[in-house]
């Protein structure tokens, strides 16, 4: 990806970009807790997005990100111009989508299927309306990946993070609300048992790397059409390596 498509960023303490899937995690699990054990009650402000910068030492991307997913959850809502409440403080019931069959090939490909009709259409959005920040928070995400691959660590939480910064640069939360819904089984190779092995082939992950790069360059160009194509490359091809494994009989192999 070229210099001038895609544009990386400066990171600071608690910020690299390896880690900063899991910070999100680390601060709303914190910040869950504090509105499920009373600490935080219905209708109490949230700190603002500085206050919570400095409160756990993160980027202002990690500390909205967090907001996000605590929004999602339907335990805050955003008030214009007031800060972000407490909305709710009862866990929110399992969402759709909890119960695949993570033992089955159908499965994946269902998923799948539905990003594809839902996905391609965001990466097109994301071409015409994306902003200078959110292309380079697509960009962050797919330097995420790179530096997972090159560490030898696994890349599923990252690869969600590309697609949910995909979504946000559409414009319209309906999209990420889509992805938040099915989680991290929208990844396909995240769909396994619990302690199964989620290594997968350096080689495979630099391909979908690589798909990933004509999604970014083409949404970063503006490019409406390019955007659309390279998803729907990127997602179909991922349906036929999994078709192939369900024709063989290879589910017992499906690590990727």
């Amino acid at each position: 990806m070229s210099s001038e498509t895609v544009r990386t960023r400066r990171t600071g303490p608690g910020t690299q970009r390896s880690g900063r899937v899991s910070l999100v995690a680390t601060v709303s699990d914190d910040l869950r807790r504090r509105i499920l054990e009373g600490r935080l009650n219905i209708g109490d402000r949230l700190p603002s997005e500085a206050e919570l910068t400095r409160q756990y030492s993160v980027s202002r991307t990690v500390v909205r990100e967090a907001i996000a997913t605590l929004r999602y959850e339907n335990l805050v809502e955003a008030r214009q111009g007031a800060g972000v409440f407490v909305r709710n403080n009862q866990p929110a019931n399992a969402a759709p989508f909890s119960q695949l069959d993570y033992a089955r090939i159908s499965s994946i490909i269902e998923i799948l299927e539905l990003r594809a009709a839902v996905e391609m259409e965001a990466a097109a959005l994301a071409a015409t309306r994306r902003s200078p920040a959110q292309e380079e928070a697509i960009a962050e995400c797919y330097e995420d990946i790179n530096t997972l691959i090159g560490a030898g660590e696994p890349t599923h939480d990252a690869d969600m993070a590309f697609h949910l910064a995909i979504a946000d640069a559409t414009n319209n939360p309906r999209f990420r609300e889509f992805l938040a819904l099915l989680g991290l089984d929208a990844i396909p190779r995240a769909m396994l048992r619990p302690g199964a092995d989620i290594r997968t082939p350096k080689e495979y992950l630099l391909k979908i790397q690589d798909e990933h790069r004509q999604i970014a360059d083409a949404i970063s160009l503006r490019d409406e059409q390019a955007a659309r194509d390279a998803m729907r490359t990127h997602l179909i091809g991922s349906q036929q390596r999994y078709r192939a494994r369900l024709r063989s009989g290879s589910a017992s192999e499906r690590n990727t």
